[in-house]
Parts: C-alpha cells; sequence; structure tokens
C-alpha cells in the first residue's frame, strides 16, 4: 500500500488523484485528520483512514500495511504548533509500520542556515529521514505559484506593489508537482535521498509578476522597493506576530540570496510536459478575482 497524508490538503489530494491514474486505487490510502473531506478521493475506490500527526497514536492504524509512505510537510508553525514532531512522529509511525520507503515534500531551499524559517524545518526534517534507517526521498519542490500570487495582495486593484528587494522565484504549480510526486511513489527507485530542484520553467521576481498583471489586465501593476525596516513596521502596526514578521522578511532576504532560483528540467522530465506557466497561473487567478 502507498499511503499519502495530508490528502483533504491542496497538495495531498492533488497527489492522490494523480496516483489513482498510475496505478489501481486500491493499493492506495490517503489519511486526514478528517476523513470526510476526503469523500471525493473515496469514490475514486482509494482506501480514506483518519490520521493526525498531533495524535501519533492514530497514525498506527493509518499507515497499517504501508509500503511506501508520502509524508506532506506539516504547516503547524503557521499555527503555533511544531512541524517538527509531527514529522517525526510521521517518520517513527512509517518504520514501525513496515514501510520499506519514506517520501516528504521537502523544498528547493532547505537548508539550516535559510533566512526563511521554514527551509530550517525543511532541512532538519531530511535529517531525520536520513538518520531514520528507511529508505527515503525528499522531494525538492519549488515555491508554490499560488504563493506568487498571494504575494500580489491587492496590487491588481491598487495598481501598485510595495515590498523590499527579493530575488528571481522559480514559481512551481501545485498540480504539476503532485503528478511529480505520484511519479516518485510509483517508480520507486528513482531517486533517493534528495531529488534535484523540481521547480517551474522559468524564475520571476516580483516585478516580473507585476509584469504579467499589467499585461493581463491592460494597466499597469507598479512595483515599488522599500526597505525591509519599512515592512516590518507596517506589519507590526497591523498587529502582526513577531514570528510571521521573520517568515514574510526571510522569504525576500532568501529570495534575494537565489536560494528559490533554478531553471533545473527534472520537474519537466517527470512530469512528461512542460511546467505551467505561471502567467496561466494568474490568468486563472485574476479571472476569479474578477468574477
Amino acid at each position: 500500500m502507498i499511503i499519502v497524508t495530508g490528502a483533504s490538503g491542496h497538495l495531498g489530494r492533488a497527489t492522490v488523484r494523480a496516483l489513482a491514474a498510475r496505478m489501481e486505487p486500491a493499493r492506495i490510502v490517503a489519511t486526514c485528520r478528517e476523513p470526510e473531506q476526503a469523500a471525493d478521493l473515496q469514490a475514486l475506490g482509494v482506501t480514506v483512514r483518519h490520521g493526525d500527526f498531533d495524535n501519533p497514536g492514530s497514525l498506527s492504524a493509518a499507515f497499517e500495511g504501508a509500503e511506501q509512505v508520502l509524508i506532506v510537510s506539516s504547516n503547524a508553525a503557521a499555527f503555533g504548533g511544531d512541524p517538527l514532531a509531527q514529522h517525526r512522529a510521521a517518520i517513527h509511525a512509517a518504520k514501525e509500520a513496515g514501510a520499506r520507503r519514506v517520501l516528504y515534500t521537502s523544498h528547493m531551499g532547505a537548508g539550516a542556515a535559510s533566512a526563511f524559517p521554514p527551509m530550517r524545518d525543511h532541512a532538519a526534517t531530511e535529517s531525520m529521514l536520513q538518520s531514520s534507517g528507511l529508505a527515503w526521498c525528499a522531494l525538492r519542490n519549488g515555491v508554490y505559484a499560488s504563493s506568487g500570487v498571494d504575494f500580489l495582495g491587492d496590487a491588481p486593484r491598487t495598481g501598485r506593489l510595495t515590498a523590499p528587494e527579493d530575488g528571481p522565484v522559480s514559481w512551481t504549480a501545485h498540480a504539476d508537482l503532485a503528478e511529480a510526486a505520484a511519479a516518485v511513489l510509483a517508480d520507486e527507485g528513482r531517486f533517493e535521498g534528495p531529488t534535484p530542484p523540481l521547480v517551474g520553467a522559468e524564475a520571476l521576481d516580483l516585478g516580473g509578476l507585476c509584469g504579467i498583471a499589467s499585461d493581463l489586465l491592460g494597466r499597469e501593476v507598479r512595483r515599488e522597493t522599500v526597505a525591509e525596516t519599512v515592512l516590518r513596521e507596517g506589519l507590526r502596526a497591523s498587529g502582526v506576530s513577531e514570528a510571521a514578521v521573520s517568515m514574510v522578511l526571510g522569504f525576500y532576504i532568501a529570495a534575494g540570496n537565489g536560494a528559490f532560483a533554478s531553471n533545473d528540467t527534472t520537474l519537466e522530465e517527470l512530469i512528461g510536459r512542460r511546467p505551467v506557466p505561471m502567467r496561466d497561473v494568474m490568468a486563472r487567478a485574476l479571472l476569479r478575482r474578477a468574477g
């Protein structure tokens, strides 16, 4: 059995669907905190089980019969939780269940010294996997393309994006990353350890995103650069927590250091086509907003 965690989330759900297109759905188990939210996956013939990283006892039953386990990285830090404790529990449960291989949705920018806190968590989780005694693979995913749309904020409406200096980012669509994860799960011997960067075909900074938005909207969306201190003070004045402030500023710093820029073609090779262009992602997002 192949176990996919976080199956009610965007990436987990898409991965289960992509995997079901490659193999018998009866070989797939989708786990999540609220199984009723994955009824669409059950309708495909996939087994849906309750599994909660915060309740390690639930993972024993969730991972029963596991041959491979895909651990979709936790976003617990955004809610004051401990993603590393959750990842440790999932790795332990996979080993106890007899899984022979664990995959983890890591990140192209993973590194213990990264300015962006989640990258340090990814690096720490990769270290856990390396010392687990299991065969493992870290999917070094690119930055979600949807996050690039989020960074634009109200700029498509106001015509102005004000932010600190950044750097090129290889924005990557969820659908492409899901297909890549399914491909690596279906071809068990293809990767060992960290993969090459799994990224979109072009790296764009925020100025590039503003240029695309301008073209799509038919009016200028201007990129204005401010000092990091200006953004920090503005976020604090808005009541944003210090942890969240560090998270936001850390992204700009890491991007400026080149942590998220790559032109690697491994993703394209895995999915057998060109990755979804950022322009297409933005066009759909802007159309939804207009509607």
